[in-house]
């Protein structure tokens, strides 16, 4: 009896030792399969993100003109200083949230009714979905000088023949013009993306829902706000976060439309960085700012998603 037990135990415990080394096998391959795959995507992104990000932190204390190493000098926290007493940069943040917020409600407000419209039975709906889409494909750089030929060249043209004021307005002359200028460029271009996302979301609302609605005597406004709204959220999170992004990371637009122009009147923050580091060729200082934007950024972009993300409901 004892001799039959011992075997038992001793085919159990060989089962086990198989059981395991099978187990380390698997994972090893498992390990060995991520390694393969997501080892090189890693490696870059280490390389080419994870790593400057950390250097940045160097450089934002440092006195450097961005070309040669040797030269960057340590300074502690005087670039930090020198930001908070910079009116070049504080304006250009105001600028920035000014644009972005004005930006974001108008595109999508607009992407919205255009989604609203292109849900109904129009026989032209699929064509007007790739017309309002297209601006989105053009890159900004293009876009801005296509849109700088038009305000300066077209608008011009149709107001000596119309004598219209909106179109006699110097569009890229004044602060104020020139603000609302890069607002109609982002809008145009932004908006039609936005509608997309706004359509796909409209589509998966049961319509037994809203029928149901109709029939309990809600009107209009109460279907918007009480169905719509509440059942599209997800979608709505998801565009204001990249509209916000977007706006608040502009630059493309700003170096081709105005320049920052007149003056820095209308120079967004990606703009000052940008002018600080490359054309000042103070690194180290438009390194800080970069930093800045980095956290502003951060901060706004999950401070909406989690506000908006409360909201989201299920069908």
């Amino acid at each position: 009896m004892r001799k039959a037990l011992g075997i038992q135990e001793g085919w159990e415990q060989s089962v086990n030792r198989r059981s395991a080394v099978k187990r380390a096998l698997v994972a090893r391959k498992g390990w060995s399969q991520q390694i393969v795959f997501l080892g090189p995507c890693l490696l870059f992104f280490l390389t080419i993100v994870i790593t400057p990000f950390i250097l940045g932190f160097y450089y934002s204390s440092t006195d450097w003109n961005g070309l040669d190493l040797n030269k960057a000098v340590w300074t502690g926290s005087a670039n930090w200083s020198r930001i908070l007493h910079d009116d070049n940069f504080w304006h250009s943040l105001n600028f920035t949230l000014r644009f972005t917020v004005i930006s974001v409600v108008i595109a999508n407000i607009l992407a919205l009714v255009l989604a609203f419209l292109l849900m109904g039975a129009l026989k032209t709906k699929n064509v007007l979905r790739t017309v309002f889409f297209m601006p989105n494909v053009i890159g900004g750089i293009l876009l801005g000088y296509i849109w700088q030929f038009i305000f300066t060249k077209g608008f011009a043209t149709i107001g000596d023949l119309t004598h219209i004021s909106f179109f006699e307005l110097p569009w890229l002359g004044t602060p104020n013009t020139g603000f609302w200028g890069l607002v109609i460029v982002f809008v145009w271009q932004t908006a039609g993306y936005m509608m997309i996302i706004y359509i796909a979301s409209l589509a998966g609302i049961p319509k037994d829902l809203i029928e149901a609605a109709k029939i309990d005597g809600a009107r209009p406004h109460q279907l918007f706000t009480s169905v719509y709204v509440p059942l599209i959220m997800p979608a709505i999170t998801i565009c204001l976060f990249l509209t916000i992004s977007n706006a608040f990371k502009m630059f493309d637009l700003n170096l081709s439309l105005t320049k920052g122009g007149p003056g820095t009147s209308t120079q967004s923050l990606a703009y000052n960085i940008y002018s600080e580091a490359l054309i000042n060729n103070r690194y180290g200082l438009g390194t800080a700012k970069a930093l800045l934007f980095f956290a502003a950024v951060s901060i706004i972009t999950i401070t909406q998603v989690l506000i908006t993300k409360r909201k989201e409901v299920s069908a």
